[in-house]
């Protein structure tokens, strides 16, 4: 009968804390699908289930202890060792997994860069298709989507293209036998064909045998920041030609026996009619997930 009346005192004794256990693990449950279904239309806002999530759990966990049927002390003790912990990993966080959480905390109080964003990062760059704890995603001019740590990016420079503008540039060397006053007016015709405003051109350099100019303009759209860059390289080429200016180093006369009269420039020809749609057609297949974002993201920042 001893024997009994122990064994129901010790499941008495139990009970709160095994009822609490349940509750917590029941209640992080509860909230951990909520969350899920309210961040599932915000791909840039993943951030926000995962940081309330992690504190949660470390809420949890403070009330389960607290719960423990054990003494005062021994209770105080296994806080004093969770705090320890906590620290440590806080301590050790530069390569650690805490380390993502809060370069990916600092990130977003930074508010260096958003969704649809172009983000480079060394040798990285597309536009940033999702925003975590742990990572940034972004979508490549290849279509790929790739993962950077948040510590990644907290321990190393990036850089953003400002959504008012970006401003386009191509460099093209040419001869010194050509007036440097007719090359920039070309160019900066060729920055006007290419829908950039307020073109202007650098001299970069005078080689030994060609002048490097740098021809750039302002991209309001930075949508089709990459179609702009090969619009603005074509245009190079044609407006050159249009204007009798060979794009040839003059070592390619060294190395060829040619006539003096012969000119390397090829004969014009009709563009296309499908050349005007190639930019909206290449950004819309390259970037389709970053769009895809960008507009949810704009549509929550309208009903917020």
């Amino acid at each position: 009968m001893t024997l009994i009346q122990s064994i129901l005192e010790g499941v008495f004794n139990m009970l709160p804390f095994s009822l609490t256990v349940v509750l917590v693990i029941a209640g992080l449950w509860l909230v951990d699908r909520w969350l899920r279904k309210y961040y599932a239309n915000k791909p840039g806002h993943q951030f926000g289930h995962q940081l309330g999530m992690l504190s949660l759990s470390v809420v949890g966990v403070v009330i389960i202890i607290s719960a423990l049927p054990v003494s005062e002390t021994l209770r105080g003790q296994l806080l004093s060792l969770l705090g320890l912990l906590l620290s440590a990993a806080i301590a050790l966080s530069s390569t650690s997994f805490i380390g993502n959480m809060l370069a990916g905390i600092s990130l977003r109080m930074v508010r260096g860069f958003g969704i649809g964003d172009f983000l480079s990062a060394n040798d990285f760059f597309g536009r940033v298709t999702d925003m975590g704890l742990l990572h940034t995603e972004i979508q490549t001019e290849e279509r790929d989507l790739v993962t950077l740590h948040n510590i990644y990016l907290a321990t190393h420079p990036f850089r953003v293209i400002r959504s008012s503008g970006a401003i386009v540039s191509a460099t093209v060397s040419l001869g010194y036998d050509v007036p440097r006053q007719k090359i920039e007016a070309a160019l900066r015709d060729a920055a006007t064909a290419a829908n950039l405003r307020d073109p202007f051109v650098l001299v970069r350099e005078l080689g030994d045998f060609s002048v490097s100019y740098q021809v750039s303009g302002l991209l309001d759209e930075v949508k089709t920041l990459v179609t702009a860059r090969s619009s603005l390289r074509a245009k190079v080429l044609d407006i050159l030609h249009e204007n009798d200016i060979e794009i040839v180093s003059p070592n390619f006369m060294n190395t060829r026996t040619i006539s003096v009269k012969d000119r390397f420039i090829p004969p014009l020809s009709e563009a296309p009619a499908a050349e005007a749609t190639v930019a909206t057609v290449a950004e819309q297949i390259v970037f389709d997930k970053a769009d895809q974002a960008e507009s949810i993201e704009g549509l929550r920042e309208i009903h917020k």
